[in-house]
């Protein structure tokens, strides 16, 4: 009788089953361009990408930057009274920011900027800090020593003040603002960029 009653119980329930949790989904870190669907661009907003780009205020800006990284060179200079010739790298930063925000550049001219601008900057820096430091020496100003140069003076410049390092430092320099200078894209702007040169190939 109880052997009838359990297994009647056991049809009626049923076999009991262990349930196991679902498994936990890993950690994923959020993807940085969304789910990888592109938004709704049209050709217009890649010309208006075209439009934003401005070479007169990227070289407004870079010579900005380079006028404050001449004051913090020689100022540096002067209350360490010693020079630092990897200085012209930080340089290659600031004209690489400076164009990238002011010019909002896409194309190959902001780079070939930049590396221009951090190439003749790096050269430029180095004749004012020369120029800081023999002032320093002789007891004189910054500014009458830049008025006293020659064409007799330049050959002396290049021969005992510039040095590879120096000129190790302007290329890296150079790099690093090309590198720094274009405006970076999402992938709608990608999209829409592609749909206007596109566009434009098609009407030629």
């Amino acid at each position: 009788m109880a052997g009838s009653l359990a297994l009647q119980t056991t049809r009626q329930t049923g076999p009991q089953r262990m349930t196991t949790p679902p498994p936990q989904q890993p950690l994923r870190l959020r993807k940085r361009h969304g789910s990888g669907a592109r938004r709704n661009v049209s050709a217009a907003d890649g010309e208006r990408l075209l439009r934003a780009q401005s070479l007169p205020n990227a070289l407004f800006a870079g010579l900005i930057a380079f006028v404050i990284f001449c004051i913090l060179w020689v100022s540096l200079t002067a209350l360490l009274n010693r020079v630092f010739p990897w200085m012209t790298v930080l340089l290659g930063a600031m004209l690489g920011f400076a164009v990238r925000r002011a010019g909002r550049g896409i194309d190959w001219r902001f780079p070939v900027l930049a590396a221009a601008m951090a190439l003749l900057g790096a050269l430029l820096a180095n004749v004012v800090v020369a120029a800081s430091y023999t002032a320093e020496t002789f007891d004189t100003g910054t500014l009458q020593i830049l008025r006293a140069v020659t064409c007799m003076t330049w050959p002396v410049f290049f021969d005992e003040v510039l040095t590879a390092a120096d000129a190790f430092y302007a290329v890296l320099a150079a790099g690093l603002a090309a590198f720094l200078s274009n405006r970076h894209l999402t992938r709608s702007q990608y999209y829409a960029l592609r749909l206007w040169r596109g566009e434009s190939d098609g009407h030629h």
